[in-house]
């Protein structure tokens, strides 16, 4: 599969590579990387030919998309896509006041819940300060999960005149779940959605409602969390994380049993990760995160890895898969 291939994003005019950049990691998700391993990262996706970006003000609490616009600086604006987030306001705090989350040194600001329409246009405002632009191609309504009301109410009415007005181009949600995205796409004109975890080479549910009705409604898809928060990066070992958390005995047993198929034909796992999702029509791009150029560039080998046909259909037969997801 050719990581650079260009796909239309839904109904809008934007083209996005198959292979893409998320940005939590180098926010310190779980673990800090240091600025210039993090903009060398970026800048190495540019060289590479990638052109999708994706960030938000909650990675790092900031520090994510200020890398970005630093990195992203010295390319022509029209030359990538570029994805960041609303819904969480960012409030200065003292240093070493900040109580403790899944960022790693992460820049002294508070996130805090708001899905308000004056909010997400004040969020707005302020990443395009710290990521050094005067547009951004696509914000997303960022986990909204508790706050459906406010979301499609306050949020969603801001973003769709960001929109209008030509500071975005497309108009997103990004979410752990499909059930809510696919309430979305019922409700709204939406363009594109982000999908984390949820329809992967381990987790169908949006393939069920969710990824059909996208399809119907030419909203495009982009699979955050391909790897499902490492487990499928890992394997079924001790500590393996699913869903952000410890993976639970069901999880581990059915890694294992994707895993055994994977050896059988000498198939690396994260490659068959990687690109089982995007055969999926409504699917237009893969976004893993990266730590460091090494990643990335495997990231990138793992996406050409040449997969035979018959993988795919011994994964169906063994009910790894189902009879109806469509395969690479």
């Amino acid at each position: 599969m050719n990581p650079l291939a260009r796909v239309r994003l839904g109904k809008t005019s934007l083209e996005v590579t198959r292979l893409g950049l998320g940005g939590a990691p180098l926010g310190g998700l779980f673990t800090d990387v240091p600025e210039g391993d993090a903009l060398g990262t970026i800048q190495r996706a540019l060289e590479m030919g990638i052109n999708f970006f994706d960030t938000a003000p909650l990675y790092g609490h900031g520090k994510s998309e200020m890398r970005m616009g630093k990195a992203l600086a010295s390319a022509a604006r029209d030359s990538y896509v570029l994805a960041t987030k609303a819904g969480r306001l960012l409030l200065p705090v003292e240093p070493n006041t900040l109580e403790p989350d899944e960022f790693d040194r992460p820049a002294p600001f508070k996130p805090v819940f708001n899905f308000s329409y004056d909010s997400v246009m004040r969020s707005f405002e302020e990443s395009l300060k710290r990521l050094q632009l005067e547009r951004i191609d696509i914000v997303h309504i960022h986990d909204p999960d508790d706050h459906y009301k406010d979301a499609i109410e306050g949020a969603y009415p801001a973003l769709a005149r960001l929109r209008s007005d030509g500071l975005i181009r497309a108009v997103g949600a990004g979410m752990n779940q499909a059930e809510m995205l696919a309430r979305f796409a019922r409700e709204g004109d939406f363009d594109c959605f982000l999908l984390a975890g949820r329809y992967t080479l381990i987790d169908h549910t949006g393939l069920k409602e969710l990824l059909p009705l996208c399809v119907e409604k030419r909203i495009g898809i982009i699979i955050g969390g391909p790897y499902n928060s490492g487990i499928l990066a890992t394997g079924a070992r001790p500590g393996a994380k699913f869903n952000y958390a410890d993976a639970p005995a069901e999880v581990m047993e059915k890694v294992r049993r994707v895993d055994a198929v994977c050896r059988w034909f000498d198939v690396p796992m994260r490659a068959a990760a990687l690109q089982f999702p995007l055969a999926h029509p409504a699917v237009a791009s893969v976004i893993p995160g990266a730590r460091s150029v090494a990643e990335l560039e495997n990231n990138f080998r793992l996406m050409s890895y040449p997969i035979p046909p018959e993988f795919w259909a011994a994964l169906r037969d063994a009910k790894l898969i189902p009879p109806e997801a469509p395969t690479p």
